[in-house]
């Protein structure tokens, strides 16, 4: 089996959050009024000179503008579940700039077109945009093209299509929803401390607009001991059940494992949250946690909600970079390299069972104890191979790291985490050697190097491929 090619439509994405399992987060009116659910809010706006040069001088501009947006229109039908399209106006003349912008405040992008060379207000609109900018050049349509990149060098957030068929716009249109889901989730970060990590909080609500709120140990054990202990008594019974089989949990640490989910469903529910990163090591060798948070975790990102272990802010946005565009949970590993055999072997005790997208079926998985500390419960994920996955990272909020590989099997082995698989990649000795900006990466089923290319024009981020 293949991994669906095409991401998610905003409905596909908001039912399979509705399918959050054991603890319904919000409720179902609620959740569809969310405004990480919401669609993107897109402002559409046309620039052309007062006097017209090229494609030649006596073009009928009103006539174009009306032309591409009948166009629009269609598209519009077309993507309407996931995208609000804005504007249309024309502007001819660099005083018309700041009104039109104040009018369009709240969009999350902005889609320009050009209707002439020279092309009137378009250096004032770039210089002044709040909002990533989306520049759609038809043929003819003067030659403004060619200054994109110095935009981009710059450091506009902006991205360029040279096209006649407005079906180009497709590829961005998840794209325009993951740029919404970024601008209007919250993380909840627990740590003993917010030291180490405000700034890099501090610099993803900049970039991206993402609310950061820091949390202690002792706020997560009266999450904890809020949950009721009879429900996390038959939601481990029924995660058991579930289960290909025990080994070494006791009973009382996979129901501590469900109230600890319990509990965490509610607050992020109360915080209006989407998202949650734990410093766990250091609270479980303090013994400062009430249960170890794996399954819950697991259980999250199989909902397209975010589970994050190691309080690890930069893997968190990652997911909620790919996730919300591509419907895929990620899966944050420890990497193992294996140069003999060309692989890389990805290893964690926080897999998401639903690996091959949050709308499909899950992977069996057997209930093991967190293998570094040989206690508590965790799942141990069977994933599905000779399928290609791509392994991301944020290295702050300005560069992203990306490469592709292709899992060829599930790795049982007493050494290491819980759920590993090998993946054949391109060159491992050359990604060995170049390695760096921490362990961590971040797995997500599918090929989505393209896309995140595509999101780095617009959110203004440095894609790199590793390896």
């Amino acid at each position: 089996m293949t991994v669906r090619p095409c991401p998610l439509s905003r409905r596909e994405f908001g039912a399979a959050l509705c399918s959050l399992p054991a603890a319904s987060m919000f409720g179902a009116q609620e959740r569809a009024q969310l405004p990480w659910n919401q669609p993107a809010t897109v402002a559409r706006v046309y620039v052309a000179s007062p006097t017209v040069h090229w494609p030649k001088p006596d073009l009928d501009v009103e006539r174009d503008r009306a032309d591409v947006e009948a166009r629009m229109s269609e598209v519009a039908r077309k993507h309407g579940q996931d995208v609000r399209f804005t504007g249309g106006e024309l502007l001819r003349q660099d005083s018309e700039v700041e009104g039109w912008l104040k009018k369009h405040s709240q969009a999350d992008a902005i889609l320009i077109f050009p209707m002439t060379a020279p092309a009137g207000p378009l250096n004032a609109l770039v210089n002044a945009a709040p909002a990533p900018m989306l520049y759609f050049h038809r043929p003819y349509a003067g030659h403004s093209w060619s200054g994109v990149g110095g935009w981009q060098q710059a450091g506009k957030r902006i991205a360029v299509i040279a096209s006649s068929t407005l079906d180009d716009l497709d590829p961005y249109v998840p794209i325009f929803r993951a740029i919404h889901h970024l601008k209007t989730s919250k993380v909840l970060v627990v740590a003993a401390s917010p030291k180490g990590r405000q700034e890099q909080a501090d610099a993803f609500t900049k970039q991206f607009g993402t609310q950061m709120k820091f949390f202690t140990y002792d706020d997560l054990k009266a999450v904890f001991e809020s949950a009721d202990a009879r429900k996390a008594e038959k939601e481990a019974e029924a995660l058991k059940r579930a289960a290909l089989k025990v080994v070494e949990p006791t009973p009382r640490e996979i129901t501590d494992a469900m109230r600890f989910y319990l509990g965490v469903v509610s607050w992020l529910e109360r915080e209006r949250a989407n998202a949650i990163t734990l410093d766990c090591f250091p609270g479980l060798l303090a013994k400062k946690l009430p249960a170890y948070p794996c399954i819950a975790w697991s259980k999250l990102n199989d909902a397209g909600y975010y589970g994050v272990c190691e309080g690890d802010i930069q893997s968190t946005m990652t997911q909620m970079l790919i996730t919300p565009y591509s419907g895929m949970p990620g899966f944050v590993t420890d990497p193992v390299f294996d140069t003999s055999r060309n692989e890389v072997i990805h290893a964690h005790c926080v897999s998401a069972t639903k690996m091959k997208g949050i709308h499909g079926p899950s992977s069996p998985f057997i209930l093991r104890n967190h293998l570094e500390t040989a206690e508590g419960a965790v799942m141990q994920v069977l994933v599905p191979a000779n399928e290609i996955i791509t392994c991301a990272r944020f290295v702050g909020a300005r560069k992203f790291l990306i490469s592709t590989g292709e899992v060829t099997g599930n790795v049982d082995s007493d050494r290491g985490c819980r759920t590993q698989f090998r993946t054949r990649v391109a060159d491992a000795q050359k990604m060995l050697e170049n390695y760096s900006s921490g362990l961590h990466r971040v797995i997500f089923y599918g090929d989505h190097v393209r896309a995140a290319e595509r999101m780095g024009k617009l959110l203004g981020f440095q894609v790199v491929r590793e390896g």
